[in-house]
């Protein structure tokens, strides 16, 4: 199950048992929030897409939508978002609970700008109905990330 997949991970930064599971979804910004009793703006949202024939992961705030320009000028090609098959078999989490966490070998992660603005965001932990809340500086250091990147628009 993915969401042990995720606390195994955590596990080497002391984390595991900070993983949060709910009685009821959190597959969405929405139904995070609403399950954490936060605003959807700190969901911190791992979105996949297909760069140069592998995965990555770009998380952003919830209320933060991809800027396809920004995307392309930062990555060198047009955003991609991956399937639902291709996500689960090539990042190691299904829609709904990815997350940077005990994803598969070959993921890169890279974090948006838009995640700064908040003392803590919640991440998913591998499942629709987990995240866990963490530090931007925090997150940065336990999704092992490639780097910040500016790839959002509409939360400024």
């Amino acid at each position: 199950m993915a969401i042990e997949k995720a606390k195994e991970y955590l596990k080497k930064y002391g984390l595991e048992d900070k993983v949060m599971e709910f009685d009821v979804s959190s597959a969405t910004v929405e139904l995070a929030a609403q399950a954490l009793g936060c605003e959807g703006k700190r969901i911190a949202k791992s979105l996949s897409f297909m760069l140069d024939d592998k995965a990555i992961l770009v998380v952003s705030a919830g209320d933060a939508k991809v800027d396809n320009a920004k995307y392309k000028a930062r990555f060198g090609a047009k955003a991609k978002m991956l399937s639902p098959e291709q996500c689960e078999n090539m990042v190691g989490h299904a829609v709904g609970g990815v997350c940077p966490f005990g994803i598969n070998d070959d993921v890169k992660v890279y974090l948006d700008e838009s995640l700064k603005r908040f003392e803590t965001v919640y991440p998913a932990c591998g499942s629709s109905n987990s995240a866990i809340e963490l530090t931007p500086a925090k997150l940065e250091e336990v999704s092992e990330c490639e780097g910040w990147v500016d790839v959002c628009k509409n939360w400024e």
